[in-house]
């Protein structure tokens, strides 16, 4: 997920936008009570959804703004602007009928055609999204974003002021959790010629369909407010009358200022974790993520299975997960997370039906048997091998890197140097290739496993170690076509994929990450979901 790789390998920094808390306990749910405080780490750069690139932005319109799902618990769509679906028989067209009630929150109507503008907006190659990959498979979307076909041939049509048509050129199974995540919400085309450039640069240059709206942000300020949104057609069932935010990036005086119970929520680091994990308002948010070692596969040292699978093998990710986090991140050797989808027949969890590798587990002598073989095979033997990793800079980064450069340099003749750089440079040189060795991180952008598979396919852009394997191709070509409506065959192919990538040590997986919290527990019915914009308050209320 690119909103969370922008932040770059932070733990911390992948609950960027909210968490949980509520300024009172008292158990009335009148309206002067229903107002809460959530701290943030970062401030927000925009909340245009055709340019955002920030969890924080993300986060703020799946509350503020609505397409035609919803995801509620569990990732389930619910119903949004679109009150039913039909399907055609070959599953390439769906038509929507919209709520004629829905409207924005300067009174105008949510239309069809708001659709139709927001989506050609955001895969038009000139408004520069690094979101549009997301319309892969929506009609002509690729050949637009290829500046191959023009931005009117996307396949979304207005059938009438309240009636929809999206085609697709492929089936796409997880079409309904892509219709609920913001890129695919709606855009008032009016509002966004009127302020142009300036679009989404203020609370006050921007429109909102959803529970709330957002006021008090001038661009650049350290707090905000979202305010129950009196036009959202659902307004009846929104509790909340306020939710303010304030921009809080030291994890002490978070805590500080939580303690004092002038923040109803705080963001702990690791080592706060470790130290107040079994006090009873402590809450570790499982994420949808994978934290792992690319090892650029251009190189000849890498390009040797043996060297790769030693690598692997030398690093004790139980302690890594235990002693050097130890804030609920876990190790369970897959690249897809856990938690994040379940076999459709069985209900089994991705990571309990995929296969691993010896190469998984930490075995450090047969690690160094590994290294000797593969360096003797490259002709290599007898050298001293340096190597850079490349990571971030904040405190969580640096940590698992000196741990990762104790592990590796078991190795007979290996030395590891950490460059630890800004988010900014990190993510240049990783889409560039620029490194030896580098931590990369995948946040899932929907609950389905393809939204880590596919960034590993050949030439993919996200594909860092630049791993190439045709099996592996064809099994997501598969699962992505001709077993496209066969959820059994589907899921088979997924399974099979990652069992080639993880055989093959095309990656190097470490750990899947936690957020761990101090929060209050009279904040009811808010929603977590580990994929995508995190936070739904539609339902929250204050008891």
């Amino acid at each position: 997920m690119r909103i969370h790789r922008l932040l770059a390998v932070s733990v911390s920094a992948a609950a960027v936008a909210l968490l949980l808390g509520a300024c009172s306990s008292n158990k009335s749910t009148s309206s002067s009570k229903q107002a809460i405080t959530l701290p943030t780490d970062q401030e927000l750069s925009t909340i245009d959804l055709s340019k955002s690139t920030a969890l924080s932005t993300f986060n703020t319109l799946n509350n503020t703004n609505e397409g035609l799902y919803r995801l509620g618990k569990n990732s389930k769509a619910e119903p949004g602007i679109a009150k039913s679906e039909s399907v055609s028989n070959d599953q390439l067209t769906y038509t929507y009928n919209l709520r004629s009630n829905a409207k924005w929150s300067n009174g105008d109507p949510v239309t069809a055609q708001d659709f139709v503008y927001s989506w050609r907006r955001t895969v038009n190659p000139t408004t520069g999204s690094q979101y549009g990959y997301l319309f892969s498979g929506i009609k002509n979307a690729d050949a637009i974003q290829n500046k191959k076909k023009a931005v009117n041939s996307l396949g979304i049509k207005a059938l009438g002021k309240y009636k929809l048509q999206v085609t697709l050129e492929k089936k796409i199974p997880y079409l309904k959790l892509l219709l609920g995540f913001p890129v695919f919400f709606p855009q008032n085309q009016k509002v966004v010629q009127k302020y142009g450039k300036n679009y989404g640069t203020r609370s006050s240059r921007m429109v909102y369909d959803g529970p709330f709206k957002l006021t008090g942000w001038n661009g650049t300020g350290n707090t905000w407010k979202l305010v129950k949104n009196s036009n959202y057609w659902d307004k009846k069932h929104v509790k909340l009358n306020t939710i303010n935010y304030q921009v809080v990036k030291d994890k002490g005086t978070a805590l500080n200022q939580y303690n004092q119970k002038k923040l109803t929520g705080a963001e702990l680091s690791g080592n706060q974790a470790k130290n107040l994990r079994k006090r009873s308002d402590y809450k570790s948010f499982m994420q949808s993520s994978a934290f792992y070692l690319s090892l650029n596969q251009k190189m000849k040292l890498f390009k040797n299975k043996k060297i790769r699978e030693a690598f692997s093998m030398a690093i004790n990710r139980k302690q890594l997960v235990n002693k050097v986090l130890d804030d609920g991140s876990i190790s369970t050797g897959s690249f897809v997370s856990k938690g994040l989808a379940t076999n459709p027949k069985t209900g089994k969890d991705f990571t309990a039906d995929a296969s691993y590798p010896k190469s998984d587990s930490y075995n450090l002598p047969q690690a160094k048997k590994l290294w000797r073989q593969g360096l003797q095979e490259l002709g290599m033997s007898g050298r001293t091998i340096h190597l850079t990793l490349l990571a971030g800079d904040d405190d969580n980064a640096k940590q698992v890197t000196q741990y990762l450069q104790s592990n590796l340099q078991e190795l007979p003749g290996l030395k590891i140097t950490n460059n630890n750089l800004p988010s900014t440079n990190v993510l240049a040189k990783q889409a560039s290739h620029s490194f030896q060795i580098t931590m990369s991180d995948w946040f899932a952008d929907f609950s389905d496993p393809i939204t880590f598979l596919n960034i590993m396919t050949t030439g993919n852009s996200s594909n860092q170690p630049q791993w190439s394997n045709k099996t592996y191709d064809n099994l997501i070509k598969a699962s992505n076509t001709t077993d496209a409506n066969n959820p059994e065959a589907r899921w088979h192919d997924m399974v099979q994929a990652q069992n080639v990538l993880l055989n093959d040590a095309g990656i190097t997986p470490l750990y899947q990450s936690a957020d761990p919290w101090l929060m209050r527990s009279s904040l009811k019915g808010f929603i977590y979901n580990t994929a995508g914009a995190n936070y739904n308050f539609k339902n929250a209320y204050v008891k």
